[in-house]
């Protein structure tokens, strides 16, 4: 049995509204499935999430960007996104899933179309990758020379336990990287642990970048999550330059309760009070990082 998601929640608008041009940088997009069908072999059958539905979230939140990311839903088919990107490419960028067997003139025709990275899975659970569907990390060698040609990042789902015997291949490949979730780690270990602290010198470093998203993913106590924000200011006090937010939106297999995209950007607004800071993450970071004119 493929487990089915819940549908994401009814998204409240902020007290206070995001700066202009703020960028949301952690969406999917999936199906409708009668044109844009889910892969077969996959870990979770998401409900209807199209992009109407999307940009009516970032519209309530008052975003006037946003970065989709190829869910594992749809496997290596990107074609729902790029569906997106080719619709809205005033407002949207992307970031892809594919193998080493891609074509560097189909890398080139995504750029065209708004793609400005690629995701690989280097998230393990009992010895094999968590989300099936997903690209490990090793094809990345084959794909860096084109990425490093089109100005692409390489964006990494890891739990951070496995990212210091990870990092020399990483920095090997040349590439910005961008860290998932805060390094997608059970946040009652702390921050001290030394996954948490090779991210921070990474990002301190400014070879990496890392997303702050995903506090429902390392945290269980909703809807606050007190326990993800000193992840969250830990980051910012290493390198607000490296840095990124994401709703997550709408949240695929989410193992708790179903988060409140509007709440979680309120979080972002109370854990970083600082106004300069926030528009460095939500404006001018994302658009360096995505390519989305200043």
């Amino acid at each position: 049995m493929i487990p089915a998601c819940l549908p994401p929640r009814n998204v409240s608008r902020p007290k206070t509204p995001p700066p202009a041009n703020a960028c949301d940088t952690h969406a999917h997009v999936f199906g409708p499935a009668e044109r844009f069908p889910y892969t077969g072999d996959r870990s979770y059958t998401p409900p209807d999430a199209p992009l109407e539905k999307y940009l009516g979230m970032l519209d309530t939140i008052g975003f006037a960007r946003g970065v989709l990311v190829q869910g594992s839903a749809h496997g290596r088919d990107n074609s729902a996104m790029l569906d997106a990107l080719e619709q809205r490419p005033d407002r949207l960028r992307g970031v892809a899933v594919a193998d080493a067997e891609i074509s560097p003139a189909d890398l080139r025709e995504w750029n065209r179309l708004g793609i400005r990275g690629l995701r690989f899975n280097h998230f393990f659970r009992d010895g094999q990758l968590h989300y099936r569907g997903g690209v490990p990390l090793t094809a990345a060698r084959t794909l860096a020379p084109v990425m490093a040609e089109l100005g692409w990042h390489l964006q990494l789902w890891i739990d951070v336990k496995d990212l210091p015997e990870t990092i020399p291949a990483l920095e090997s490949l040349g590439l910005p990287v961008v860290i998932d979730h805060m390094g997608r780690t059970d946040a009652r270990a702390g921050i001290a642990t030394e996954g948490f602290q090779s991210l921070l010198r990474a990002v301190g470093d400014g070879w990496c970048w890392a997303k702050l998203s995903g506090a429902h993913r390392i945290s269980r106590d909703a809807p606050n999550y007190p326990d993800a924000r000193p992840f969250h200011e830990a980051l910012v006090r290493a390198n607000p330059e490296r840095l990124v937010w994401g709703g997550d939106w709408p949240h695929p297999r989410v193992e708790g309760e179903m988060p409140d995209a509007g709440h979680l950007f309120e979080l972002f607004q109370m854990w970083t009070p600082d106004l300069a800071t926030q528009h460095r993450i939500l404006v001018t970071n994302p658009a360096r990082l995505y390519g989305f004119p200043n």
